[in-house]
Parts: C-alpha cells; structure tokens; sequence
C-alpha cells in the first residue's frame, strides 16, 4: 500500500469513503493533529519578525520560539503516525488471518494477535499525547501571535482536540483485545487524563482567541 501522506487532499478523501477498512479514524485522528501544527507553525511564521512581537519582553519572545520548535517536532511525528496507525490496523488483520488448526498454529496465531493488539493501542495513544501537546504549545501562540492570524490557532486548537479525543476512541475499540489486564486499567486511566486536560486546554486557548478576535 502506497503511503496516505503521498497521497493528494482528494485522493486520501476518496480512499477514506471507499469499503477499504483503512485507512479510517485513526489515521484521520493523525491527520486532524498534524493539521493543527501546520496552522499552529503558520501563525508563528506570521508572528515573528513583526514590530508588535518584538515589542514583546524576552521571555515570551523565547517561549514563541521554543513552541515553534516543538510544534516542527510534532508535525513530523503525526506526519509518520498518520501511515502508522493503518499500518497498525493492517498487521493486526494479518494476524487474525493466520491458521488456526492445530495447538501450535492456535499458540503462533494468539501471540500475535497480542503483538498486532499492543502496537494498535500504542499508535493511537501515541497520537493522542502528541495531540494534547499541541494544545499545551499553542496557548502563549493564542495569547501573543498575530492578532490578524488568531483565529487560526483556534481552529488549530479545535483540530488538535479533534485528533486527540478520535485517537481516544481508537484506544478504546482495542482496549477489549489486550489480555494484560494492568495494560488496560493504566491505559484507561491515561486516556481519561488525556481527555480531561485537552479539554481544559482546548477551553482556555478558545477563550483567548475570541477575547482577542473581540478586542480587534
């Protein structure tokens, strides 16, 4: 299978509504994430260099530049994380497709189930932290970025709480496979905390940029 991030805008589109099984949710939730480092990175690109942001005191001119650096970071993460995860999703058809006739082909099969199980509840937990960092990197971005760009942090903000609560329900639909039962209640318990603070995050950013769309 070629890659999704080869792939034009309609191209992916057309290959996501096909009866193809993936690239699905997964892949999209990468995608959503990805999407919000680009216009996270746009508004810094237009932030920097102004006569109003280097009026700023230094330490929010350093901090803009650190999260600059983080979001590249991130962007080539969940840029690698949207073919991941259908990857993930493929090694784990694989597996249920292995014979299954005698005790030895059952024992072969059930391990690797588990393996294909695990890696499929890591991709999207992955992308799930990555995503709940992006919105940690975009609060001072709302606060001090281009006023005339502010809006694009929202709709950042919405896209990197998008991928990271759709990444949280491609944990859950794998929770069931995973026989370790103290893998499932720490995950759990972290998708829950991933959850809750993204939306706080989302929250504050969100206020931020219509104060300041407001004050325009």
């Amino acid at each position: 299978m070629s890659l999704l991030m080869n792939k034009t805008i309609r191209e992916f589109s057309e290959v996501l509504a096909s009866k193809e099984p993936a690239p699905g949710g997964g892949s999209t939730s990468a995608l959503s994430g990805l999407l919000a480092t680009s216009l996270t990175m746009m508004v810094i690109n237009l932030t920097i260099g102004k006569k109003s942001f280097e009026l700023l005191d230094k330490s929010i001119k350093n901090k803009v530049a650190e999260d600059f650096e983080v979001m590249k970071k991130l962007n080539i993460e969940l840029d690698h994380l949207v073919d991941e995860d259908t990857k993930a999703f493929l090694l784990f058809m694989e597996a249920m497709k292995l014979p299954k006739t005698t005790e030895e082909e059952r024992s072969i099969r059930l391990e690797a189930l588990q393996s294909a199980s695990v890696y499929a509840l890591n991709v999207p937990l992955s992308v799930a932290e990555k995503c709940l960092l992006v919105l940690k990197h975009q609060l001072v971005i709302a606060e001090y970025g281009n006023r005339n760009a502010v809006s694009d942090v929202g709709v950042g903000a919405l896209m990197a709480q998008s991928g990271l609560e759709g990444a949280v329900l491609n944990v859950k639909i794998n929770l069931p496979s995973i026989v370790d039962e103290e893998l499932k209640r720490e995950t759990q318990l972290k998708i829950e905390d991933l959850v809750l603070e993204g939306i706080q995050l989302n929250s504050e950013i969100i206020k931020t940029v219509n104060r300041r769309i407001e004050e325009a």
